[in-house]
């Protein structure tokens, strides 16, 4: 079962890869990127401290008694969001996960020519 591999097809795989790496760095050398996970911290930080601050009072700003009413039960309502926005996400990228006929032809190649070489060797399937 041998393979014959494109050296070019295996050098832009390595290019793409490289250009989607998460923190790149600008000539100077400072990281000039922000991760996905330090998007996701910074965002929630942020709404968790306006948060702290209307549900508790932290500044004395003295918000009427109605934003704190709504202010309170908000953190549970922006999980069920997310979940139900996660939930989402991943049914629509099943429902639209594309075949590979292509790949799925290899392999059932593949697995002919293993069973082939096993029966060679004596092995009975």
């Amino acid at each position: 079962m041998h393979h014959k591999f494109d050296v070019n097809i295996l050098r832009r795989a390595e290019v793409a890869f490289e250009r989607r790496s998460f923190i790149k760095k600008n000539p100077s050398g400072a990281f000039s990127t922000m991760t996905k996970l330090m998007q996701w911290l910074f965002g929630v930080s942020l709404l968790a401290t306006a948060w702290a601050v209307v549900t508790f009072d932290l500044f004395g700003l003295s918000f009427p008694p109605e934003y704190r009413e709504v202010a309170w039960p908000m953190p549970v309502y922006l999980l069920v969001s997310f979940g139900c926005f996660s939930l989402a996400t991943v049914g629509y990228r099943v429902a639209t996960f594309n075949d590979c006929d292509e790949a799925a032809r290899e392999l059932q190649d593949q697995i002919k020519e293993a069973k082939e070489d096993l029966r060679k060797k004596g092995l009975k399937l």
